[in-house]
């Protein structure tokens, strides 16, 4: 009969082989490898199948339940890549700061720590455009009205164009107006190249503009939930490097 004290002593060992297989430096290189190994095969494929051309227009998530796994099988070896990574990363940036917290320079302990956060927020932004983000294109004209993936309506107010005295547009501006599902206005905005108009998470572009054989107007909308996130994943990432950097040089001087 198998004593309880055995039981719990087998559990632990695995727990720690679990936790050694985390901690080890040689199976981050591995991970990457292999996650380079696919994103390489994923670029040479990709031109090769018709199915990738949509890949950018819908979420992630929804576009590869509408594909075959013979032809996507390396994203989910990505995804699942980046998930043991993430888990890599967190439980070594725990064991980093525990077995380092006796140190005097804490600046230096902490900074790849904020490196790693950094590539967390990154991976957190990927994660949620993959489930939620939107991107679709529409030509409308002056009086047109477009309707929005929240149920929102965009007007097209006026499209303002300055012509050049040799005929090209030299400047264009598209005025819309939001509206609620019961016609009521609720705000207005100007957009102009590269700058875009957002409310409620999504964001209108202007794209293009034409002047002949009328006014025309090529927007974009798009919804991206993890720009936030990837901004201040970028800027923990920049700053925790650019510290480290600046440590280690100094150290050595």
């Amino acid at each position: 009969m198998v004593k309880k004290q055995d039981i719990i002593f087998s559990l632990i060992l695995r727990l720690k082989m679990i936790l050694n297989f985390f901690l080890s430096l040689r199976t981050t290189i591995w991970l990457l490898l292999a996650l380079v190994f696919l994103l390489f095969y994923g670029a040479f494929i990709m031109p090769k199948h018709p199915e990738f051309s949509s890949i950018n227009s819908i979420p992630l998530f929804d576009w590869l339940s509408e594909n075959p796994a013979g032809t996507t099988w390396w994203l989910y070896g990505i995804i699942i890549l980046l998930s043991v990574l993430t888990a890599n990363t967190i439980i070594c940036s725990f064991e980093s700061l525990f077995k380092k917290q006796e140190r005097k320079n804490r600046l230096l302990v902490i900074s790849p720590q904020v490196i790693h956060i950094g590539f967390l927020f990154i991976l957190l932004a990927h994660f949620l455009s993959s489930l939620g983000s939107f991107k679709g294109s529409a030509v409308g004209y002056e009086g047109t009205f477009i309707r929005l993936p929240n149920n929102l309506v965009v007007g097209i107010k006026e499209i303002n164009l300055n012509i050049n005295p040799s005929g090209y547009i030299s400047d264009w501006s598209v005025n819309i107006e939001y509206l609620s599902n019961d016609g009521r206005k609720i705000k207005e905005a100007s957009l102009k190249p590269n700058a875009p108009s957002f409310y409620h998470g999504l964001g209108i572009y202007l794209k293009d503009v034409r002047s002949y054989p009328f006014k025309a107007a090529l927007l974009e909308v798009s919804r991206e939930p993890g720009a936030l996130w990837a901004l201040i994943g970028g800027v923990l990432f920049m700053f925790g490097t650019i510290t480290l950097l600046v440590l280690k040089i100094k150290r050595e001087t």
